[in-house]
C-alpha cells in the first residue's frame, strides 16, 4: 500500500502523524510526507520521503530573535477567525493544489491528512482517492462548520465541487485519534466515530528525589512571539520548591533569560518524554500536543493560552479538571508560583489525570490504527 501523509502547518501538524506513518512503514507500506517546505528537513530526519507543499522557508523554525514586544494573546474567538483564514482559505487552496499535483505523480492508495489539512480532502475527492483523517486538535473546536464552511466551500467552488456546508467530506472516511476519548469538546461532534487508538507506551521514570520537578515550555511555534512570558516563568517557578526544567527551543539562547537558581534548568531542546516521565507538573501554553503528552503521563497542568487552539483547549480541560488557566498576558510571577504551586498540591486534579492516562493505556495499539487504514484504502472499511 503507498499511503501519502499531509499536513498543513507547523510541527504541531506534522508530529502526530509520525507515530502511525513508521508504524506503516514497519508493516511494509509505503509512505510518503507532504507538507511544509520549512519542514522538509524534518521530514526526511524522521526517515520518509518529503514533498513540499509550500515555499521552502515555510514553518522552517529558521534561527530568529525573540520578539520582545509586550504579549498579545490572541482570545477563542479571534483565534477561530484567524484559523479560518489561514487554514480554510489559504491553506486550503494551496493544499488543494499541491496535493492534486502528488496524487497524479504518485498515485497513492490513501490519503492520510492531519485534520487542519482541509485541502488535501478536495484534491482527493476530485481524484477518487480514498481519505483517513487524523484528529491534532485536542478540543475540535475550530473545525466547526461556521467557521470554516463558507470559507472552504469557496475553494471548493475554485474546482467545481458542491458546496458542503455541513463538512461532512472532511470525515467520510477513516479517523483516527490517540487523544483521550472524553476529552474531545461535545461541542465540536464528529459525524463518524473515531478510532481511538495509543500512540506510544510511556512509562514513569523512578524518582531520584523528594522534591517535585516541574516542566514548562511553550513549544515550537509560540516560544519565539512570547513577550517577556519565559522571564516570567522562571521567575515565577524559580519561586517554588521544586526542580524545574524550562525548554525555550533550538532557535533561542538559555543565555537570554539571565541569570536563574540553581535548582532552575533551561534547555533548547531535551525529548518531551524523557522530561515528562520524571515530572510532576507541566506549565506551558496549551497547545494540543504539550497538553495530550502531559495527560498520556497522568500530569495535571497551569495554562497559559497564547493563540490558535489554545484557549479552547484550556477551556475544556478546565471543564475537565484537569488543568488550571492563567492569562498568558498579565499573569505575574507571583501568579504563576502560586497557581502551580496549588496545582501539585490538587490531589484530586492529580487523581483525574492519572485516571485519563489509565484510559489512554488501554487503548488499541497502533498495529489497529494500521490496520484500519489498510481496510481503508481497500474499501473494506465502511
Amino acid at each position: 500500500m503507498r499511503i501519502l501523509c499531509t499536513f498543513v502547518g507547523g510541527l504541531g501538524h506534522l508530529t502526530p502523524l509520525l507515530p502511525l506513518a513508521r508504524a506503516a512503514q514497519a508493516a511494509g507500506h509505503e509512505v510518503s510526507v507532504a507538507g511544509s517546505g520549512g519542514l522538509v528537513p524534518a521530514i526526511e530526519a524522521a526517515g520518509f520521503p518529503a514533498f513540499a507543499t509550500s515555499p521552502r522557508p515555510h514553518h522552517s523554525g529558521a534561527p530568529a530573535e525573540r520578539d520582545r514586544t509586550p504579549l498579545e494573546v490572541t482570545d477563542a474567538r479571534a483565534a477561530e477567525v484567524e484559523f479560518a483564514a489561514n487554514f480554510a482559505s489559504r491553506g486550503a487552496r494551496r493544499m488543494a493544489a499541491a496535493v492534486a499535483d502528488l496524487l497524479e505523480e504518485q498515485r497513492p492508495d490513501l490519503v492520510l491528512r492531519d485534520e487542519t489539512d482541509l485541502g488535501s480532502t478536495i484534491a482527493a475527492e476530485l481524484h477518487g482517492v480514498p481519505v483517513a483523517t487524523h484528529l491534532v486538535l485536542a478540543s475540535g473546536l475550530l473545525v466547526r462548520p461556521e467557521l470554516v464552511a463558507p470559507e472552504l466551500d469557496a475553494v471548493r467552488a475554485e474546482h467545481g465541487l458542491a458546496p458542503d456546508p455541513s463538512l461532512a467530506r472532511l470525515t467520510t472516511g477513516l479517523v483516527l485519534s490517540d487523544f483521550p476519548p472524553g476529552f474531545r469538546s461535545p461541542d465540536a461532534p464528529l459525524t463518524v466515530h473515531p478510532l481511538h487508538y495509543r500512540s506510544a507506551e510511556r512509562v514513569r521514570g523512578r524518582r531520584t528525589t523528594t522534591r517535585p520537578t516541574v516542566y514548562a515550555t511553550l513549544g515550537t511555534i509560540f516560544n519565539k512571539t512570547s513577550g517577556d512570558l519565559f522571564e516570567r516563568l522562571v521567575d515565577g517557578l524559580g519561586g517554588l520548591d521544586a526542580d524545574v526544567v524550562v525548554t525555550i527551543g533550538r532557535e533561542l539562547d538559555p543565555a537570554d533569560l539571565g541569570p536563574r537558581p540553581a535548582h532552575v534548568r533551561i534547555e533548547r531542546f531535551v525529548p518531551q518524554d524523557e522530561l515528562l516521565a520524571g515530572a510532576d507538573l507541566v506549565v506551558s501554553h496549551g497547545g494540543s500536543g504539550s497538553l495530550m503528552a502531559a495527560l498520556a503521563h497522568g500530569l495535571p497542568s497551569v495554562l497559559l493560552p497564547l493563540g490558535a487552539d489554545q484557549p479552547h483547549n484550556a477551556r475544556r480541560a478546565g471543564e475537565l479538571g484537569l488543568a488550571s488557566t492563567l492569562d498568558a498576558a498579565t499573569a505575574t510571577p507571583d501568579e504563576i508560583r502560586d497557581a502551580a504551586q496549588a496545582a501539585l498540591a490538587d490531589d484530586a486534579m492529580a487523581r483525574r489525570c492519572r485516571q485519563v492516562a489509565a484510559e489512554l493505556a488501554s487503548l488499541p495499539s497502533v498495529g489497529t490504527a494500521v490496520a484500519a487504514l489498510e481496510e481503508a484504502a481497500s474499501g473494506t472499511r465502511p
